[in-house]
């Protein structure tokens, strides 16, 4: 049988392949491109918040108020006016949280009980910062552990906005979702801008971090529903490019505002941006099919064919053919979190992208909440970290093409827990090797977090696409929320951090050989695509649906 009849014989079954039609009304054209840089924007918000913490919650140098009215501007007091009230770290800088007894001199022979913490609290050298969380609340010294879980609140926040929004986004559709993530993000951004407590600023990041998860998982499911085979690679990496610009902007943006709360009102203000361009954003016209709303996705489809130059094909499409794109009985049910692990493929794709995910948000974020100490400020620090994910993410492109989407994350993941240890057995004192070592490590965990988003939603089946991404973001957002308290165990050891960091990726990066590889392969639809890998068609059937006109046959089903 002839690749032409063998296409015709398919069309004339009850059922049609959603690519099928998307090849006739343009799998990738003007309509994909405007839907991809729409969604660039919300991606482009969020690592103004996610990496926010580096810059609100940064801890100046500091040192022991001597007296109760003390200010900013006398913490360079001469040195002789010092000598007396605080004492030297072995380095020979100033101590951060102690002070001599009053009127104590320096005399070694009293002992540690010469030594009292801070009576009169803090001051705090301005130069830098001129408002951090930790100088507005004194988060420091004994209480710089409630600093640090600030971004712990906030990930946690994300990890439930993960759970929340890939539910709702299954039942209620994309687009819907999207709005709400938009909105609660820019009302809960400013909010958290006019906290007047710690509890009140703990609690709005939180709810600020629920409602950013939704920006997150949806972009990525939204653009790839609309986009055919074999362009999902090129749009999953613009779409990851715009976190790198996002990244690079963000330490442009801290450079010049040096108060948190105005920071935190700057970064949250594109947010007004993306719900204008919200209305210019469809919905995904597969969870339409799926959940039977024909007329609308008829409707979609009449919009993208003609914006894509198919006026011919436009003219010709029914609600009936759009009723013809089905996705077997087992598409119109309702589904759940439940669902993802009923079948036995099913379970071992969520045990296994769920441990993956682990490991690549804990080192990324590993890395990206930890730009000091490398002998660079931490706003060229910052800049580099986003500057070296473009040649990641272009590299990204080209390899995953040649190596596929498994190894790709594998070795990405794995490579990226070989240069955090490595950068452990490094010297302090050599700031550039450890900071070039870092960037690099940087890249590649950039890679593989790029590569996850892809692997993932071409894994889960469209039925649960969404509610597999909340669940894979849920994992990855629990080690995203762990990396900060990791962080803290270098008051115990200083390599710790790194090591576990080191560890948790490569064991996780190895447990990726255990999942399907998906390039060249057409989105899985039902559970039955996984069960059964119906969706990895053979090459020859492959070639000949990208290669054939579709209009023939699709004119022959609806004549």
């Amino acid at each position: 049988m002839s690749g032409r009849s063998r296409l015709l014989h398919r069309s004339t079954q009850a059922t049609m392949r959603f690519e099928e039609l998307l090849s006739e009304v343009g799998g990738f054209s003007w309509f994909q491109l405007r839907i991809v840089l729409l969604l660039c924007i919300p991606r482009i918000i969020l690592p103004f918040h996610f990496l926010l913490h580096n810059f609100i919650s940064a801890v100046p140098s500091h040192r022991c108020a001597l007296y109760p009215s003390e200010n900013a501007s006398t913490f360079y007091t001469d040195a002789e006016k010092l000598k007396g009230s605080i004492p030297r770290e072995a380095d020979g800088s100033l101590s951060s949280c102690r002070a001599f007894l009053p009127q104590q001199s320096t005399n070694t022979s009293e002992g540690p009980s010469a030594l009292l913490p801070c009576q009169y609290g803090w001051v705090y050298d301005k130069s830098q910062m001129t408002s951090t969380t930790a100088t507005e609340w004194d988060l420091v010294c004994d209480n710089k552990t409630q600093n640090q879980v600030l971004a712990t609140y906030f990930f946690i926040g994300v990890t439930l906005g993960a759970i929340i929004f890939g539910y709702c986004s299954d039942k209620f559709g994309r687009k819907a979702m999207l709005l709400v993530s938009l909105v609660a993000s820019a009302i809960f951004g400013t909010m958290s801008a006019f906290s007047v407590s710690y509890v009140m600023f703990a609690v709005t990041r939180t709810l600020c971090g629920v409602a950013l998860t939704g920006m997150s998982i949806i972009c990525i499911v939204l653009s790839l529903e609309w986009i055919d085979v074999k362009h999902r690679t090129f749009t999953g990496t613009i779409i990851g490019l715009s976190w790198t610009m996002g990244s690079m902007l963000l330490a442009l943006v801290a450079y010049f505002i040096r108060d948190w709360r105005h920071l935190l009102l700057a970064v949250t203000s594109p947010c007004i941006l993306a719900i204008i361009s919200w209305w210019w954003i469809p919905e995904s016209v597969r969870w339409q099919v799926t959940n039977r709303q024909i007329t609308k996705a008829h409707k979609q489809l009449l919009n993208c064919a003609k914006m894509n130059g198919k006026h011919q094909f436009a003219s010709s499409l029914t609600t009936e053919t759009v009723s013809k794109i089905t996705f077997a009985e087992d598409s119109i049910q309702n589904y759940s979190y439940v669902h993802l692990v009923k079948t036995p493929k099913m379970r071992r794709l969520v045990f296994c992208s769920g441990i993956v995910w682990f490991g690549v948000a804990l080192s990324y974020y590993g890395i990206s909440l930890k730009i000091s100490g490398f002998g660079v400020n931490i706003y060229l620090t910052q800049f580099i970290y986003g500057a070296i994910e473009v040649p990641a993410k272009c590299a990204t492109y080209f390899a995953l093409n040649k190596i596929g989407r498994r190894k790709g994350q594998a070795w990405s993941l794995i490579i990226t827990g070989i240069l955090i240890g490595l950068n452990t057995l490094i010297p302090a004192e050599q700031g550039w090797i450890r900071t070039f070592i870092a960037v690099l490590g940087k890249g590649f965990s950039e890679a593989s977090f790029t590569i996850a988003f892809l692997y993932t939603a071409e894994l889960f089946p469209t039925v649960l696409r969404q509610s597999g991404l909340g669940y894979t973001s849920f994992m990855g957002r629990m080690g995203v929320s762990l990396a900060p308290l990791v962080i803290i165990l270098e008051d115990i050891w200083s390599s710790l951090p790194s090591a576990i960091f080191s560890t948790a990726a490569i064991l996780c990066g190895c447990t990726t050989f255990l999942l399907s590889e998906t390039h060249n392969f057409r989105l899985p639809e039902t559970v039955a695509d996984v069960e059964q890998d119906k969706h990895k068609v053979d090459q020859d059937i492959q070639e000949e649906i990208n290669g054939i006109p579709m209009n023939s046959v699709i004119q022959s089903e609806l004549l």
